[in-house]
């Protein structure tokens, strides 16, 4: 890896998980319009460029963070590798790029609030915040058992109810429903990371989730979180007066064969081919239930 170069960039970016950031404002936009019949395709647009944005800070802070607090040098990490801690990144080149992504990312909140109101600057302010507290500040977010539950409620809860309020003025009670559903497979995916981690994490005195409470409540979370968007699609369903939303129940193997393979898989590196797979279903089942919101209303 070249110092500086693009892949290193990439590394820390980590572009693979930026299906975290597009699948709830997929979701939202969808139900949005199936709802209200017609919504404003720039705001849309600016929305999820603000999405992407959030989570590109979220990955070069939890990248720089970590290194800071010299976690990688403890121990054996089995994790996906970080640019500044292998030296590929500068720790001042990438703080210098979160603050310039994180003022891009501000004004487009501000363009919103321009159109929107107050609200949408106040849940993008939030955003933003939780995003860099995630891995910085005096007690990092990410060394605390919170992690999944801040990942479900800003990646899901807040992305998808905030992308149909900033469209329509109001929020659907599919999209309430739908963002907990988003939110669940994209705690699913920190879930598998934390498990991953539980040795290591433990040995640098990170008490997540995984760690408090063991490697069994562990992956009872996981099966909860990956599993519980399937249970909560004939609410949607019903909540829209149509069977589209069931589509996405297609996707039920995918998710039990990915749950036995997390049961089955052995320590280290297995674990991050089943994170990006959590990453591909998890678009996956989004696009299926933004496509069911679109047709429950345009064949009704």
């Amino acid at each position: 890896m070249r110092q500086g170069s693009v892949a290193a960039w990439l590394v820390a970016i980590r572009p693979r998980s930026l299906p975290v950031a597009i699948s709830p404002v997929l979701v939202g936009a969808a139900f949005a319009w199936s709802r209200a019949g017609q919504i404003d395709l720039f705001a849309a647009a600016l929305i999820l460029a603000a999405s992407l944005l959030v989570q590109i800070v979220t990955n070069m802070q939890n990248d720089v963070g970590y290194t800071a607090r010299g976690a990688e040098r403890h121990g054996s990490r089995t994790g996906l590798p970080r640019a500044t801690a292998n030296g590929w990144l500068d720790s001042r080149q990438v703080r210098g790029a979160i603050v310039v992504v994180s003022a891009v990312a501000t004004a487009i909140g501000v363009l919103l609030f321009l159109q929107r109101g107050w609200p949408v600057l106040a849940i993008g302010f939030a955003s933003l915040a939780a995003a860099l507290a995630y891995m910085g500040g005096p007690k990092p977010i990410a060394y605390t058992p919170l992690g999944e539950l801040t990942v479900f409620m800003f990646f899901g809860v807040v992305a998808v109810t905030g992308t149909d309020w900033a469209l329509t003025g109001s929020v659907g009670a599919a999209s309430v429903l739908a963002s907990i559903a988003l939110g669940s497979l994209a705690a699913a995916a920190l879930a598998i990371n934390n498990h991953r981690d539980i040795a290591h994490d433990r040995q640098v005195g990170r008490r997540t989730f995984a760690v408090c409470f063991g490697a069994v409540a562990s992956r009872h979370l996981f099966t909860l979180l990956l599993l519980a968007p399937f249970a909560l699609l004939p609410l949607i369903a019903l909540s829209v007066g149509s069977v589209w939303p069931l589509a996405p129940l297609l996707l039920l193997p995918v998710a039990i064969t990915l749950r036995r393979d997390f049961a089955r898989c052995p320590p280290g590196l297995a674990y991050n081919a089943l994170l990006f797979r959590c990453f591909k279903l998890q678009l996956t089942f989004a696009a299926a239930l933004a496509a069911a919101a679109v047709l429950s209303r345009v064949t009704t």
